[in-house]
This record gives C-alpha cells, sequence and structure tokens, in this order.
C-alpha cells in the first residue's frame, strides 16, 4: 500500500458515494447511464473472482466486497425501482455498450499476462474499466446540462484512475518484479477519455457557472 493506491481508492469510493447520495437524495437518476453502471459491475464481478478463495487484508477484502455491492444496488436501483427507474433517461442512454464488453473479451484472450481463466478475467476487466465510462460520457453530451452531483461523480471517477497511473508509475520503480503493462496502457487510455470533461469542469469552476457540454 501506498499514498497513490490509498488516493486513488478513496477517491474511487468517494465517487461511489456521490452518486448514491444523487440517486437516493434527490429520488432520480436521471444523467446517470445505466450501461455505464452495468459496465461497472461487470467489471468488479469478473475482477475480483478471488474474493473468498485468496486474502490478503481485511482492507482490501472490504473494498471489494463495497464496490462490488454498490456496483450492483445501483443497477437494480435504476432498473427495478418503482420511482428511480421512472427517472432514467432511457431515450439518451443509446450507446451500444454491449460492443464494448465484446471487444474487451477478445483482447483479454489475446493479450493477458498469464493463461488461467483469473487471469483472463482480469484482464477482462481491465480493458473494460477502460472504457466503461463511454455511454456515461456519451449521455451527458446529449443531455448538455450536467446537474452538479453527476459532474462531481463523473469527476472523481476520473481522479481515481489518475491517482492509480501514478501508484503503477511507483510501484515500477519500488517494486523489483512489478511489470503488469496491461493496466498502464488501460490507464492511460481511460485517463484520456477524460480529458475533455475535465477541461470543462475545470471552465465551469473557474467561472462557477453550471458545468455545460458541448453536443
Amino acid at each position: 500500500m501506498n499514498i497513490f493506491r490509498l488516493a486513488g481508492d478513496m477517491t474511487h469510493l468517494f465517487s461511489v458515494l456521490v452518486l448514491l447520495l444523487k440517486i437516493y437524495a434527490t429520488k432520480s437518476c436521471s444523467g446517470v447511464s445505466l450501461k455505464t453502471q452495468e459496465l461497472y459491475a461487470l467489471v468488479f464481478l469478473t475482477r475480483y473472482l478471488d474474493l473468498f478463495t485468496d486474502f490478503i487484508s481485511v482492507y482490501n477484502s472490504v473494498m471489494k466486497v463495497v464496490f462490488i455491492s454498490s456496483s450492483v444496488a445501483i443497477v437494480w436501483c435504476m432498473r427495478y425501482h418503482p420511482l428511480m427507474r421512472r427517472t432514467y433517461d432511457k431515450d439518451l442512454d443509446t450507446f451500444r455498450h454491449f460492443i464494448l464488453v465484446g471487444v474487451s473479451f477478445i483482447l483479454a484472450l489475446l493479450f493477458h499476462d498469464r493463461s488461467t481463466f483469473r487471469e483472463v478475467f482480469w484482464a477482462f476487466s481491465i480493458y473494460l474499466e477502460a472504457v466503461a465510462i463511454l455511454p456515461q460520457l456519451v449521455l451527458l453530451q446529449r443531455s448538455g446540462n450536467v446537474d452538479n452531483l453527476t459532474g462531481q461523480y463523473v469527476f472523481f471517477l476520473g481522479a481515481y484512475r489518475a491517482f492509480y497511473i501514478l501508484n503503477w508509475i511507483y510501484r515500477y520503480f519500488t517494486e523489483v518484479h512489478y511489470s503488469r503493462w496491461i493496466p498502464w496502457i488501460a490507464g492511460f487510455i481511460q485517463t484520456a477519455l477524460y480529458a475533455d470533461f475535465f477541461y470543462y469542469y475545470f471552465i465551469s469552476w473557474k467561472n462557477n457557472a453550471k458545468l455545460q457540454l458541448p453536443a
């Protein structure tokens, strides 16, 4: 554990808390992409296949449970909650996310560290997480105006991955046998996808104005 990994985990956790606050405090999931949430649920379910077989630490296990349970709960709420599901922007959330799943799975079959069931699905989760935010960003661009809590959620989600890049750089220079290249490439791609959002987020913060994304 290092400061960058901890900052990344806490930022990720905070992004989830902000999203849950938006959904339950406003009784609305408007502006939130169900397809992105489904992708994240799939990411965590396939990445943490070792939850009940390999114990690393209490902290590690708790974080895995939190991210799996929160992502599944958000998907359930947006799909089945009698009040929340009526506020879902279905007409705007039309990104074909199954394509991302298929491409990520093919990449995992072709490029992975070790040819085991768990490692292939770990690679799949890394590739899929890199692009899971795309439906959310497309939905926000289509809607134009972004409410404060949704904007905060996307910002902290992007910041989490930026901290993880610093974590990987730190581990590369401090751990002798750390040389996993898959997270590096996927992490840089994921952070690059946020670049446009970060730019408009900074402009809105600087001008103390409501966040708006170009169509």
